[in-house]
């Protein structure tokens, strides 16, 4: 079921949007877990991606909780194929397939912001090595930002890592992003300040899944069944 979501809510949460898109440095240590998916699959679907003009390493999945890692797993409920289902509460991503299946990325989270997102959307734009700008508010907390008060060019070391899909409703943006991450031990956690995060090999497998026009639906509520 979508969540209303009226044009007060956007204006209202704007301030906090805009500054969304942002990893703040923190200490976070991955919870492990059981995971079935083979080891073989693993390693050659996160090896090393040679992407111009940069290049990602391979991921070292000795620092990874496997249960992040993408992997196809049955899904219950009554999307249609192709919807992106966000489930903050899970920290987990779904990709809506045919015959109850949905493929799972794990995604990293905000403590604040992803939290003040809900309901509908589509992906209205799609970049590849996009670049960041900091708000005024990031500048006045960490200083240093200011040397990207005119952007920050995308590669390795940008926040947003290798890609980002950025939703929009109504045909606007709504300044919150689905993008990659250039910390992936921060995925599977709720860190000090972002919008969704996923692994750079996850976030290039989406973008290259979802054309401009899918619809997403960011779900606060916990509830999906899988196995």
């Amino acid at each position: 079921m979508l969540h209303t979501f009226t044009r007060r809510d956007v204006v209202l949460g704007l301030p906090i949007l805009l500054a969304s898109c942002e990893t703040l440095t923190t200490d976070f240590a991955p919870q492990r877990s059981a995971s079935r998916t083979p080891l073989i699959y693993r390693a050659s679907t996160y090896g090393p991606i040679d992407d111009p003009p940069h290049k990602i390493p391979a991921l070292d999945l000795s620092e990874i909780d496997p249960d992040v890692l993408r992997q196809e797993v049955t899904f219950h409920g009554s999307y249609r194929p192709g919807t992106v289902i966000v489930n903050v509460a899970g920290r987990r991503l779904y990709l809506v397939e045919n015959s109850g299946r949905a493929l799972r990325y794990g995604i990293g989270v905000g403590r604040e912001e992803a939290l003040n997102f809900h309901g509908g959307a589509v992906i209205g734009r799609k970049a590849e090595w996009p670049s960041w700008t900091p708000t005024a508010s990031m500048i006045a907390q960490i200083p240093k930002y200011a040397a990207f008060a005119g952007g920050m060019p995308g590669g390795p070391n940008n926040p947003l890592g290798a890609r980002a899909l950025y939703l929009y409703r109504d045909g606007q943006d709504t300044y919150f992003r689905l993008h990659g991450t250039n910390e992936p031990k921060s995925i599977g956690q709720a860190i000090s300040s972002g919008c969704i995060r996923l692994l750079n090999h996850d976030i290039i497998d989406l973008y290259h899944r979802c054309p401009i026009g899918t619809p997403v639906i960011v779900q606060q509520e916990p509830g999906i069944e899988t196995s």
